[in-house]
């Protein structure tokens, strides 16, 4: 294929080719040539256009097929008007002579049908240039035409748009010709014929004024012909023909003048005169019409009737919103006028199809062109229309006079008005939602409430629905109206006109609470299932309203079952009686019951049952949780009962539930039970309801085969009606279990009737029965293989099937292949499915009919579906060499089109095994794309769908390089280019869905910037399946290439002519592709293509929101948060518009409506804005993955002046102004999401500076906006969870520490004291207006708001305690004084509630065997009925309030205050949480306190024990922090100390959390509270022990009584000792951190992961630091034999953390930061455990001794084990604690001795200095062994800060030395210390010159003699007096100590006399 890439044709390849691939060849080159010539220079394109146009003429008479000719036409329009175009009228005549030749060969057609396409392409390029040959043209066209067959007068049609097109104005003098042409076509018995021509005419309508002036009339009832028997497409066409020319004729483009005869403005009533009379009377003239009249029949077929609709619609978009807007009044009263025309609704089916059409219309127009607040008028409207129709029977219904009584015609005329608007109204409101609210202050409520009085069923169902929309779409609605309904149905008993209404009100408001979150209070419930059992228990009191009653009682009960299984478990018991008492008890009755009872009884009898029927399959719906085995087997007798009583009568009754599945889904529906005998006179002559019945059924891959119809479309709700029985509405359901029982007698019984029937009577008969036999093969196929019963059944049941698939109706052969491959499912015999597959062989060679064909071809694809897809090679070749030869008969397009899907089926079906036929399979599929004509597109579906599935099959083979792989895949997208140039839409959407997949296998040959702007083209048609697959495949190209998506879509608006620029181009000119997503949103309504859009957005922001689009992608946002206007562009600014592009899509015009106000959006609605509202959310989470910047305003606007990217921070001031704009909004869904936004930004944005103003931060700018935001969120008639939401912002708005001045931050508090005080009021009415647990979850959120507040101002206040007072700043102080403050007022009332909301939830936190406990009336906040709803708001809100009310119980130090009442539970709340205390008295302080401790312990221990996911980890936290808090105060403590079990459990929970847990915030909480627990059982021995002291006078402590753990015997035992649990906890941090503690791995490398050196971090470093200071306080637990127990293994571990410390390479000289604080921990551990009272206790000291000295020993060795790089002063220091902490038992014991002053005279000879200078113990040893003599001092002074330090601390050691010594040694030592000292002193003269580090040195030597020498007086004077020389010394030094000091004083006075000179205030020049 690459050959043909070139600009002329390669003819040398193309002549080796065969036929076929140069078909495929020559089309490839055309499409490279349509691509090539724009981009090829002028000059070069005339040097070949000569050779280009022989070459392109050889292939004009080659006989091209469709796709190539159109090509092919382009390329040569395109040649001479991009190179030389005079030779072009060459060109047309030759066309002319072709067109003219009388070839009537088969090559000879092609050729002409190319000619003629070849002229229009010319006209249309070169337009005026050809105006000369235009008559000839013409002509020519229009006399070919005469005997043209339907492709020519197809491409004829085509070819004149084309022609009118391009010459524009000039075309005038042929326009009459034109027309009259168009018109004999617009009614050609082809329909792609008349599509052709409404498409020729629309484009004529542009110049030919008089078609929508004097021949308006003419050629609207020609459409009207045009739609008779016309199919989809046809309708859709004409219909926008019919409906631009009516738009026109009302809104004249160009101001006309009104001619003689003829006429200029049409209005409004003559425009829809004309339409009604096409609605009432079709296409007839006046004669047949009137004809009918006389007869009084009506011959107007639906597909008119549809047609008319669709063109209204039409019409009505193409003038716009604005237009629609202010002529609404009067467009809805001929609306009405035509629903309730005689005519239009004589009998029941014409009614409901002109109900529907007039309700499309509405929906169409209002429901897409107007904004929220224009939509708000029409509701208005509708309801004056309702009130005046209303009034008009009221009057006449009362009025006594016969002569002006109402007329039955009148009420069932009024009916349809009012069904009609009050379904739109509905629509409306539920549309418009909480934003409807202003529509409910009128009279909307009352005027339909007073429509459920009407006497018609039809218009009280409206209402109801009505109803039902308005409490969906304002839920605090929903209890009031249940409230009004049920009282008048009560009040009202008697009426069964009321009965019936209010019934049916009551039901579906009931109905509507699945949809509404926040519910019904519970009591609602029982008084609506007391309502219906009085209603059936009565119901036959008085037989003139029983049917009512029986209706209207299970009605009820059907939608009570809807409300869930929450509300439905306490009534089940009562719903399976009144089940019971419907039916009979047994079979046996049942049989007696059919032998009485009159026709009325049966009646009443029926409705009941089938009533009950429908609230059974509810409960299977709604609560299938509820439906337990026993409550089966009660249901089973009434079940059996309603089966029996279907086979026991004559023939099938056909029993349909009145409300089809419940009250919800189908309201509509008429509600008479149909008991109808199938093979009734009545029933047989009609159609029988085919949709309704075998859609659902069949499969949905099957359904495009029987019409798009079917398919989705946005016309579904009228152009389901075509299909519907006479009995519209209606479906005739029937039911599988008539089936069940001897079906092979009934099966056999059907065959023969189905045999003897004719025509319309047998295909009826054949629907029903297949369809029950389908579902019953439905329902068997999802249980076990062969459950079908014995095998006399398959051979019926297969001659069933196989006569529907000859039968004449696509839709039963669709079913009837479905059918068969359940059988063959069911059945499960391999041996059966051979046979039936043979069976479709055999009937396909004989069958000669195309439906026979059809019909076996798909059952050949379709039978293997269920079995597991087609595994044998041998049955596929023969399958596929049927279908080969099916699909390539062209003289019947239907079997074409049935076994090219059967095809595809098997395509799917045969999976890997196909890869042998791929390559005949693509090339079949390629030359039917090239050769199948226009004229059918189904044909084209199928090819499409066989080609989607060839793809499927290669799948990523098609990545390959070979020449096969390669061929494949140009033939892929050969066959998707041509798909994409076809004029049928749903072939255009299944071509994109192939080039979808194509890229998912093959991303790069998929050529994107040919296919977006495609796509792009395609994202305003007026076709839904088309704008699906646009949106599809969007979505995946944004996954991969989001920018590239964008950038090709902006050049497709740039390379567009001006004159198809519809609306949607100008938005993605202005706002990117992006904003056009988002502005058809808006517009859509349907639900999955919603979702797809809303992907495809959060994609491409996903991508580009972060790099460089921030921008654009907020102001998006912002835009489309704003478009709130509903200012609309007059009509005359948008006349330019229509004058450019009045062939515009019917529904593009959406776009048109433009506000004045700049903004590229206008008046979107609520859920667009809340969708944008999320996007933000997103973008902020996005950005906190990317740059840092976005949230550091000082980098952000740092690297804004070097680089051009953009940050989050920059744009705060938007994101702030949509969180507001959003938040106080009228929709309630917004508000959510706005102060969703406002939480996130508080969270994000609080903490980051403010850089031009330290101390501040950024946010504070904007308190004024959050105020204001969060202020509507608590009036009174918030609704519950917008006020939720507001209490979490509030409380993070507190607790962020944005705002510091008391005033403001009082403000938000005082929302937060509203609330509290709602909450404090208890249970008022307004929470009655939903469920009780939307008032739980309100209240939770209060008091976890408060918590939460509480929490951040106890912390902020310890902060302030902590820090130096003069250090921090008077506004913090003040602002964390100040907050804690405020909530001190409010914290009596606050703690109770609190306890309140914990003792709740700790009662909901039991496990369900004991549920018996709970308290029969519920908790302080929620209802025994609503626990499992509360149960989910208790555990999102208990950790903040657990954490608080520790605080707070922290705060009080456990001491009840006088004002707290000992009971917890709310003031005003009724229950008495099932307490104790009120029961037996008051309970003393101390029961309380230990109450709330154990609340508190067992809440949060239950928490830590279950396993929780990662998300919970906020509560961990609390959890931990609640306990820290707890264990700070001394009484808890004390409790805890005193529990040891507790202890231990509470260590056991500590533990797992260490081992599951890796954050290193909970592993730190978690040894801190390790501590706490150990100081706690320390306390407590301590205690004991000092109590034992008092009691028994003892003096001596060694005689004490054995206290804590391991007792006399020293035994620990695990599981019950806290001893061994901390150790066990300690072990755990120690090892994992230092893994070479443990025995296995020491002495290995330490190597982490990897070889690379093991390192801890900072955090670890603190862990580890913790587990080694509870280490050493462990053996103060224990007893003195306990003691000795653990000992060694809390040495081993210390020694060993020291190990592992000396040998870092980090440690050495105890730096490293974090290494330097364990080193430090492990020497303070060790000196506490050396320095342990235990070790002097005399029944441990001896083994204390022994292991103490074993350590020491470890110590010393600690030198050998290592290399040079061991930190030898961490080692010194510890021996050193070992020295003066162990008594001289331990080291003066040899050879301990010795080593130890072997390692210190090492030392000192060490050339570190620190090393020779390590610490004051090392020194003391110096002096001891003599090495620091004053001739030393002499000589070698210290040079370095580091050899000064070492001297000054031996001279600390020598101090300390003195001070431990005996009194009788003590003179010794001084007198060595004070020569030392005396020695380091300088005279004069050295003192100047001396270093720094002597002259120290000297400093420090006088100011220790001038302190030591007055302590040791004597020593110091027998030591001057004996030596002169340091008398001398000494004396000198003093002197000149004391002139300096005179020096420094008068040096400072002039200073101070200087000072009082200057001025008195300095200026601050350092502003730093």
């Amino acid at each position: 294929m690459e050959r043909a890439h070139s600009l002329l044709l390669n003819e040398e390849v193309c002549s080796q080719l065969g036929e076929h691939q140069r078909v495929e060849f020559i089309f490839e080159w055309l499409n490279h040539l349509k691509k090539l010539l724009p981009a090829t220079d002028r000059a070069h394109v005339k040097q070949n256009q000569r050779r280009l146009v022989e070459q392109l003429s050889a292939v004009l008479i080659g006989s091209p097929g469709p796709p190539t000719r159109w090509l092919l036409a382009h390329c040569l329009a395109l040649l001479y008007r991009l190179g030389d175009p005079v030779p072009s009228s060459l060109l047309v005549d030759r066309c002319n002579d072709i067109i003219r030749s009388k070839d009537d060969s088969p090559s000879g057609l092609p050729t002409r049908l190319a000619a003629i396409a070849c002229l229009g392409a010319l006209f249309e390029q070169l337009g005026r240039m050809l105006a000369g040959s235009f008559k000839d043209t013409l002509a020519n066209l229009l006399k070919a035409m005469k005997s043209a067959e339907s492709q020519g007068r197809y491409e004829i049609m085509l070819s004149l748009e084309k022609i009118l097109q391009g010459l524009g104005v000039s075309a005038v003098p042929g326009h009459r010709d034109v027309y009259k042409a168009a018109r004999t076509c617009l009614t050609d018995r082809s329909m792609a014929v008349r599509c052709a021509a409404a498409k020729c005419l629309l484009e004529l309508q542009r110049e030919a004024v008089f078609l929508w002036t004097s021949e308006l009339e003419n050629v609207a009832t020609l459409c009207f012909r045009a739609f008779e028997g016309s199919n989809y497409n046809v309708r859709v066409s004409v219909a926008k023909l019919l409906g631009t020319l009516l738009a026109a004729a009302v809104e004249p483009r160009q101001p006309t003048a009104p001619r003689q005869g003829g006429r200029g403005r049409s209005s409004l009533e003559e425009v829809m005169d004309l339409l009604s009379g096409g609605f009432l009377r079709g296409g007839a003239g006046f004669l047949r019409a009137s004809g009918d009249m006389l007869k009084g029949t009506s011959s107007v077929g639906k597909d008119v009737r549809i047609g008319v609709t669709q063109a209204c619609v039409v019409f009505v978009s193409t003038l716009g919103g604005s237009w629609l807007e202010a002529n609404f009044p009067a467009f809805l009263s001929l609306l009405m006028e035509l629903a309730s025309h005689g005519r239009a609704t004589q009998t029941p089916g014409d009614a409901v199809v002109t109900r529907r059409c007039v309700s499309f219309i509405l929906r169409s127009t209002l429901g897409s062109l107007l904004g929220e607040k224009a939509q708000t008028n029409a509701a208005k409207q509708l309801c004056l229309a309702v009130a005046a129709q209303k009034r008009a029977i009221d009057a006449a219904l009362t009025d006594g006079n016969v002569e002006t009584r109402v007329s039955s015609a009148d009420v069932s005329a009024s009916q349809h008005v009012l069904v009609c608007c009050l379904l739109e109204l509905g629509g409306l409101v539920q549309g418009l939602g909480s934003t409807a609210a202003p529509l409910l202050t009128d009279t909307l409520l009352d005027t339909v409430v007073s429509v459920l009085l009407h006497p018609v069923s039809s218009a009280c169902l409206a209402a109801a629905w009505c109803l039902r929309c308005v409490a969906m779409a304002m839920p605090s609605q929903g209890s009031l109206l249940l409230d009004r309904c049920v009282e008048r149905l009560v009040a009202l008993k008697s009426s069964p006109e009321a009965v019936a209404g209010y019934g049916a009100a009551v039901a579906a408001l009931v109905a509507a609470v699945q949809h509404c979150p926040l519910g019904i209070p519970h009591t609602k419930g029982m008084v609506v299932l007391a309502l219906a059992e009085d209603l059936l228990r009565s119901a036959s009191q008085n037989s003139r309203i029983s049917l009512q009653r029986t209706r209207a009682g299970w009605l009820l009960v059907s939608s009570l079952v809807t409300l869930g299984p929450a509300v439905v478990e306490h009534h089940l018991s009562r719903l399976l009686l009144l089940w019971r008492c419907v039916f009979p008890a047994s079979l046996r009755e049942q049989e007696m019951e059919l032998r009485r009872g009159d026709y009325f009884t049966w009646q009443v009898t029926l409705e009941g049952r089938a009533g009950a029927l429908c609230a059974m399959k509810n409960l299977l719906l709604h609560c299938r949780e509820l439906v337990t085995d026993d409550v089966i087997s009660r249901l089973l007798t009434p079940l059996a009962c309603a089966v029996a009583l279907l086979t026991k009568s004559y023939s099938i009754f056909s029993v349909r539930s009145f409300l089809h599945l419940s009250p919800v889904e189908s309201f509509g529906l008429v509600m008479n039970q149909l008991v109808t005998d199938l093979s009734g006179q009545d029933n047989l002559n009609q159609p029988c309801s085919e949709l309704t019945l075998l859609p659902p059924l069949c499969h949905h891959d099957d359904l495009p085969l029987v019409g798009p119809a079917l398919h989705d479309t946005d016309h579904r709700y009228i152009e389901e009606q075509l299909h519907g029985s006479s009995v519209g509405g209606g479906s005739l359901d029937n039911d599988a279990f008539s089936l069940c029982e001897r079906s092979d007698d009934i099966l056999e019984l059907f065959v023969d009737t189905v045999n003897q029937l004719k025509g319309q009577r047998q295909q009826t008969v054949q629907t029903h029965v297949c369809a029950a036999l389908c579902s019953l093969l439905k329902v068997l196929s999802g249980g076990i293989r062969g459950s079908l019963g014995p095998e006399e059944v398959r051979s019926p049941a297969l001659s069933l099937l196989s006569g529907a698939l000859e039968s004449g109706s696509p839709l039963l052969r669709c079913l009837a292949a479905e059918g068969l491959a359940r059988l063959v499912q069911v059945v499960g015999d391999p041996g059966f499915t051979v046979s039936v597959s043979l069976l479709c062989f055999d009937r396909l060679k004989t069958a000669r009919d195309a439906a026979s064909r059809s019909g076996y071809a798909l059952a050949l694809g379709a039978l293997y579906r269920y079995t597991g897809g087609i595994s044998s090679p041998q049955h596929l070749s023969t399958c596929l060499g049927i279908l080969f030869t099916l699909s390539q008969d062209s003289t019947s397009p239907e079997v074409q089109t049935w076994s090219l899907h059967s095809l595809s089926l098997v395509v799917d079906l045969s999976g890997g095994l196909y890869r042998a036929h791929a390559e005949p399979s693509f090339t079949l599929v390629l030359r039917l794309l090239l050769s199948a004509p226009p004229t059918h597109p189904e044909v084209h579906h199928s090819l499409g769908r066989c080609l989607h599935a060839l793809i499927t099959c290669l799948g990523p083979d098609l990545q390959g390089d070979g020449a096969a792989v390669s061929g494949l895949r140009s033939s892929c997208l050969v066959g998707c280019g041509v798909m994409q140039a076809g004029p049928d839409c749903l072939v255009q959407a299944r071509a994109i869905s192939c080039l979808q997949q194509l890229h998912m296998f093959s991303p790069p040959h998929v050529n994107l910037a040919s296919l977006v702007p495609a796509l792009c083209a395609n994202l305003c048609s007026s076709y839904l399946c088309l704008r699906r697959a646009v949106v599809a495949c969007l979505r995946q190209l944004v996954q991969r290439e989001a920018l590239e998506v964008s950038e090709h879509a902006v050049t497709l608006v740039k390379e567009l002519p001006r004159r198809d620029n519809t609306q949607l181009d100008v938005t993605i000119k202005e706002v990117g592709l992006e904003g056009a997503l988002f502005t058809l949103l808006d517009r859509e309504s349907d639900p999955s293509l919603r979702r797809d859009i809303q992907e495809t957005l959060v994609h491409m922001m996903a991508s580009s929101a972060t790099s460089g689009k921030l921008g654009h992608w907020l102001k998006l946002c912002k835009d489309v948060l704003s478009a709130t206007t509903d200012c609309r562009a007059p009509v005359e600014a948008s006349q330019e518009d229509e004058e450019a592009d009045p062939t515009r899509d019917d529904d593009s015009s959406a776009f048109r409506a433009r506000s004045e106000s700049g903004g590229p959006f206008t008046a979107l609605r609520w859920a667009t804005r809340r969708f944008a509202m999320e996007c933000v959310c997103r973008i902020i989470a996005q950005c906190e993955t990317a740059d840092p910047a976005h949230f550091d305003m000082a980098l952000a606007q740092e690297r804004r002046l070097h680089e051009s990217t953009d940050f989050l921070v920059l744009h705060l001031g938007d994101l702030v102004r949509m969180a507001f704009m959003a938040a106080t909004d009228h929709s309630d869904q917004l508000r959510l999401a706005g102060l969703q936004t406002l939480l996130v930004i508080i969270r994000r944005f609080s903490a980051i500076p403010e850089p031009e103003f330290p101390g501040h931060v950024i946010l504070e700018q904007y308190q004024a906006n959050v105020g204001a935001a969060l202020r509507p969120a608590f009036t009174a008639d918030a609704p519950p969870d917008v006020t939720v939401k507001a209490c979490q912002v509030c409380s993070a708005w507190i607790a962020s520490g944005v705002v510091s001045d008391l005033r403001d931050l009082r403000r938000v508090h005082q929302l937060l004291a509203s609330s509290l005080a709602k909450v404090q009021s208890g249970r008022d009415t307004s929470s009655q207006l939903y469920n009780e647990a939307t008032a739980t979850m309100e209240t939770l959120a209060v008091l976890k708001a408060w918590a939460e507040v509480y929490i951040i101002a106890v912390q902020r206040s310890r902060q302030k305690e902590n820090s130096d007072p003069s250090v921090s700043s008077l506004s913090s102080s003040s602002e964390s004084g100040g907050l804690l403050k405020l909530v001190q007022s409010d914290l009596s009332t606050l703690s109770r509630l609190w306890l309140a909301a914990l003792q709740d939830y700790a009662l909901l936190t039991l496990p369900q065997e004991y549920a018996s406990q709970l308290p029969a009336t519920g908790g302080s906040f929620y209802t025994a009925e609503t626990v499992k709803q509360a149960r989910a708001h208790y555990s999102s809100s208990w950790a903040p309030i657990l954490h608080a009310t520790s605080l707070w119980l922290h705060s009080t130090g456990f001491v009840m205050s006088d004002d707290s009442p000992a009971n917890l539970s709310r003031p005003a709340t009724p229950t008495s949480m099932g307490h104790t205390s009120s029961v037996g008295g008051a309970k003393s302080p101390e029961d309380i306190s230990s109450d709330r401790l154990h609340l508190i312990l067992g809440i949060s221990v239950e928490f830590l024990c279950s396993p929780h996911s990662e998300d919970q980890m906020e509560n961990i936290t609390s959890c931990l922090r609640a306990l820290q808090a707890l264990l700070d105060v001394s009484w808890p403590r004390a409790k805890i100390g005193n529990d040891q079990a507790l202890s231990v459990e509470l260590l056991s929970v500590l533990h797992r959390l260490m081992v599951t847990r890796e954050s290193v915030s909970v592993q730190l909480a978690v040894l801190d509270l390790l501590r706490q627990i150990v100081t706690a059982a320390q306390e407590h021995v301590r205690e004991k022990r000092h109590s034992a002291e008092v009691d028994d006078g003892a003096a001596e402590k060694e005689t004490l009584p054995e206290f804590g753990e391991g007792r006399d015997t020293g035994g620990l035992i695990p599981g019950r000792s806290l001893v061994f649990g901390a150790l066990e906890l300690c072990l755990c941090v120690l090892v994992r951190k230092l893994p070479q503690l443990s025995p296995k791995l020491a002495g290995t490398s330490p190597t982490g992961p990897g070889g690379s050196v093991w390192s801890l971090t900072d955090s670890d470093c603190q862990l580890v630091s913790s587990a080694l200071c509870v280490l050493s306080d462990l053996p103060s637990v224990c007893s003195p034999e306990g003691s000795v127990s653990i000992l060694p293994t809390v040495l081993y571990l210390l020694l060993g953390v020291l190990r592992e410390l000396v040998h870092q390479p980090s440690s050495a000289g105890g730096g490293g930061g974090g290494l330097g604080s364990v080193v430090q921990a492990a020497l303070q551990a060790l000196k506490s455990v050396v320095t342990s009272p235990m070790s002097r206790q005399e029944k441990s000291r001896g083994a204390w001794i022994l292991l103490l000295r074993s350590a020491l020993n470890t110590l010393l060795g600690l030198w050998d084990s290592g290399d040079s790089g061991v930190d030898q002063i961490s080692l010194l220091t510890a021996l050193t604690v070992f020295l003066l902490s162990a008594g001289p038992d331990v080291c003066t014991v040899e050879p301990l001795h010795a080593l130890c002053l072997q390692r210190f005279n090492a030392s000192m000879d060490a050339k570190d200095p620190l090393v020779s200078t390590g610490d004051t113990r090392v020194h003391l040893l110096c002096v001891i062994c003599d090495v620091c003599l004053p001739q030393n001092a002499e000589r070698s002074r210290p040079q370095s800060p580091e050899e000064l330090m070492g001297v000054l601390e031996g001279v600390r050691a020598m101090e300390a030395l003195v001070q431990a010594a005996e009194e009788s040694q003590r003179a010794q030592l001084v007198a060595i210390l004070l020569p030392l000292l005396i020695s380091f002193l300088l005279d004069e003269n050295a003192l100047g010159s001396a270093p720094a580090a002597s002259r120290s040195l000297h400093e420090a030597a006088l100011k220790d003699l001038m302190r030591l020498g007055p302590q040791h007086s004597a020593v110091f004077r027998c030591l001057i007096a004996s030596s002169p020389h340091l008398k001398s010394r000494l004396e000198a030094a003093v002197k000149g100590n004391q002139e300096s000091l005179n020096a420094k004083a008068s040096g400072a006075n002039p200073a101070r006399s200087a000072a009082k000179s200057s001025p008195s205030i300095t200026l601050k020049t350092n502003f730093l």
